[in-house]
């Protein structure tokens, strides 16, 4: 165990309870996971100065004693290797590199194509000093208004669904990616349903969906960690 809390810089909205990043909630999970106590940092886009110390921008950041590490992936494996007789995160070599292979399909296939369907419900959720800063680096890099955005259509969700295929065929014949517990594989793709459910009610999973039932699951972990988060459905 750890001798003093780890500070983790969480994204939040514009309540401190809407946590709302995916990579964030990949590392909330993942010290839920390993049994740390965690003193949690609420941390706002415009906030740069705040996390300059870590040399980028960007979070998750974790403060580990004199160790600051950030992105959600190098911490998980700081986490792994620094924290040995924790229940493990990322498993055997194996393991390890199929978790590996579940980032990448997430950021690759499954963020291009749910992206679209919630930034506007982003720019609604996050605080009021952000929004100028978030509205000017979103549309430079989209190419469009976030009010383009604004409509969703029920093809932009059929085709989620669809991408969503291999995950529901696996969850269908075990109850985790990981098979019979969860490891850091599972809070990878939990990571960006709960994502979703911080900022949207757009309902993207039907009830009775392997995935839905898997993603209740996931959100009764750890006494209900995720779930107590603002959110939706």
């Amino acid at each position: 165990m750890a001798s003093m809390k780890i500070k983790m810089y969480d994204l939040v909205g514009a309540e401190n309870n809407r946590a709302f990043s995916p990579y964030c909630w990949r590392i909330r999970m993942a010290l839920a996971h390993k049994q740390l106590e965690v003193e949690r940092i609420p941390w706002h886009f415009t906030e740069k100065e705040a996390i300059a110390f870590s040399g980028q921008e960007k979070v998750p950041i974790i403060v580990d004693g004199e160790q600051v590490v950030f992105d959600s992936w190098n911490i998980a494996n700081y986490l792994e290797k620094t924290y040995p007789n924790q229940p493990s995160l990322l498993g055997c070599s194996q393991a390890k590199a199929q978790a590996l292979f579940i980032k990448n399909w997430d950021e690759k296939v499954l963020t291009p194509a749910l992206l679209p369907i919630l930034i506007y419900n982003v720019f609604e959720h996050i605080d009021a000093k952000d929004k100028a800063y978030f509205r000017e680096n979103r549309e430079q890099k989209l190419g469009k208004t976030l009010e383009e955005f604004k409509e969703v259509k029920q093809s932009q969700i059929d085709n989620f669904r669809t991408i969503l295929s291999p995950l529901k065929e696996t969850l269908n014949q075990q109850p985790f990616l990981a098979g019979e517990k969860p490891n850091f594989a599972d809070y990878i793709i939990f990571a960006r349903f709960q994502f979703a459910r911080s900022i949207s009610p757009i309902k993207l999973l039907e009830t009775n969906d392997p995935v839905n039932m898997w993603r209740e699951k996931m959100l009764d972990l750890f006494n209900g960690l995720a779930r107590q988060s603002l959110g939706y459905n």
